[in-house]
Formats: structure tokens, C-alpha cells, sequence
């Protein structure tokens, strides 16, 4: 049957009927003699049927080797251009790239860069898919997605984008009617808006100037199942809460927002880009490669 035949066997008959004669063949191929007709033969076993007519003059193809002949020519054809395609694909960036990051970094950050990538690489043509949840990149057949904080373990491969600051902030409104936090003691007795898709949103360890650490439990008053939500509330003066430096900056240094207890840090936060595979397509790392200029990372 044709799901049991060897196709390595169809580059030998198409070298066989191009050199024309099994000696010359087998030169071509590298092979004994002997070892091409024994290809011919077990090919022609396992099809059933036969391929060449011999003599001790000449090789003559039946009716049947003819047709094959012919198909065989346009499946290597095809497979020759397959693995050629594959090849560019690896080096010159096409195609679409496909990928995916959270709502908030993805409209802040990822769209913006992507817009400049598609400028200097007008043959690639993106599928930006925004979501707050952890694709499966494999089943929904993303090339890469952008992921923020600490990475699960998998079998996923990343790379560092670079970073961002989690900072405390405040509306002016807000502080007007409550006060701002001198210490962190009276950060916890203060209105606390959280993030519900952070493991501990109520539970945050600051570091003092001096190096010291203190985890402080802070007083929900609402929650955001999103950080564009979480940033609306508190510009709203609904609250104090830990927002992305990349997501606040403007508004502090419009005063939109303070900084609250600026003294005291949290650890930043890795940017990373998520792929597949030991050996990622041109496009994906093309585009690894411009995120790294566009936040100003040094390569890795």
C-alpha cells in the first residue's frame, strides 16, 4: 500500500530515469550499483506495481513508472521549494507575526513599538491580540507573547525585554481628603485599591533606604480584575494602589498622580518575550531585537 512506501526510494527513481542507466545513477547518488536496483526494486514491491522495463541494453519506463515519474518530479520540486521557504523564513523576516500581551502594557508599550517595527519592516504584517490571561502559545498559535514579573516554569524559551518600577501612587483629589501616608503604618490604615489577578494583592514588602524590608497589609476598599481598571479607580480618587511606572509616568510628571512615600521601594519587575522552540523564525527575532532599542536594553 502507499502509506508503507519508503520516500526516500522516490529520489532515487527520479535520479535513476534522469541519469539514465543504474551505473550512472549510482555514481550521482553516491551508491553501489547494487544498492540502486535493489531501491528500484523494493519500491516497485511496495506500490505494487512496474516501473521500469530492463534489458542488458537499456531502461525503458512502463506507463505506470511514467505517471509516477512525473508525480514524484513534482513532489521533490515541492518539497525542495518547502524547505527553501523554511530556510528564508529563518533568515529575512516575513510573514505574520503573531503575538500577545496584557491590556495595559500592550496599548502603552507593545502597540507603539509594533507600529515603528512595521515601518522598517513593511513585509511582516502583525496580529496584536491583547488579554490579561496566560495564553498557551502552542494551542493558540502565537509566535511570541510579551510577559511581566516573575515567568512560570515551562518549556517555553524567553528573553529579557528589560524592566519596570512598581510605583505607589495617589490622586491629588484623594490626598486632599485623606491625607497622604507619612509612614507605612499609617499606609495601612489608608483606602487600598487591588489588583485581583496578583497572587497577594493585599500584601506588599517595601525597602527602606537603609536596605531594611517591611511587608505591610493593606485595607481594600476595591478591586480591579485589570491594571487599566486599577488605574482608572485610583485616578478617580478612589484609593492608593501599586501601578507600572510605564503606565503612571505621565501622569506624575503631569500631576495627575503623586507618588506616595517615595522613600520606600518595591522590586522591579522583568519584561520578557515568550517564544517556542530552540530556534525562533527571523521575524520574531527581529522583533525582540527592536524591543530591546525601543526600551533601551542592551542586547543579551
Amino acid at each position: 500500500m502507499a502509506g508503507e512506501v519508503n520516500l526516500n526510494r522516490l529520489a532515487v527513481f527520479v535520479a535513476l530515469v534522469r541519469a539514465g542507466s543504474f551505473t550512472a545513477a549510482a555514481e550521482a547518488l553516491g551508491m553501489t550499483k547494487a544498492m540502486v536496483s535493489q531501491h528500484i526494486a523494493r519500491l516497485e514491491r511496495e506500490l505494487g506495481v512496474t516501473l521500469l522495463l530492463r534489458s542488458t541494453r537499456r531502461m525503458t519506463l512502463t506507463e505506470a513508472g511514467t505517471a509516477f515519474h512525473a508525480a514524484c518530479v513534482r513532489i521533490l520540486d515541492e518539497a525542495a521549494a518547502a524547505i527553501e521557504q523554511v530556510g528564508r523564513n529563518q533568515e529575512m523576516p516575513s510573514g505574520t507575526l503573531r503575538l500577545t500581551a496584557t491590556g495595559d502594557y500592550g496599548t502603552a508599550v507593545v502597540a507603539p513599538a509594533l507600529a515603528e517595527f512595521m515601518r522598517t519592516h513593511p513585509q511582516i504584517q502583525v496580529d496584536l491580540s491583547l488579554t490579561d490571561h496566560v495564553s498557551d502559545l502552542i494551542a493558540e498559535r502565537f509566535d511570541l507573547a510579551i510577559r511581566m514579573g516573575r515567568l512560570r516554569d515551562s518549556n517555553l524559551r524567553s528573553a529579557r525585554l528589560g524592566g519596570f518600577r512598581q510605583l505607589l501612587v495617589a490622586a491629588p483629589a484623594y490626598l486632599a481628603r485623606h491625607g497622604g501616608p507619612r509612614t507605612l503604618a499609617e499606609l495601612a490604615g489608608h483606602d487600598w485599591v487591588s489588583l485581583a489577578l496578583l497572587s497577594s494583592p493585599l500584601r506588599w514588602t517595601f525597602t527602606a533606604p537603609d536596605g531594611s524590608r517591611r511587608t505591610v497589609r493593606m485595607r481594600q476598599v476595591a478591586q480591579a480584575n485589570n491594571v487599566a481598571a486599577a488605574h482608572a479607580l485610583v485616578s478617580h480618587g478612589a484609593g492608593i494602589s501599586v501601578l507600572p511606572d510605564y503606565l503612571v509616568t505621565d501622569d506624575v510628571r503631569e500631576g495627575r498622580l503623586v507618588v506616595v512615600l517615595a522613600q520606600y521601594s518595591l522590586p522591579e519587575c522583568g519584561i520578557y518575550a515568550v517564544y517556542s522552540g530552540r530556534q525562533p523564525p527571523a521575524k520574531v527575532r527581529a522583533f525582540i531585537d527592536h524591543m530591546r532599542a525601543w526600551l533601551g536594553t542592551p542586547d543579551a
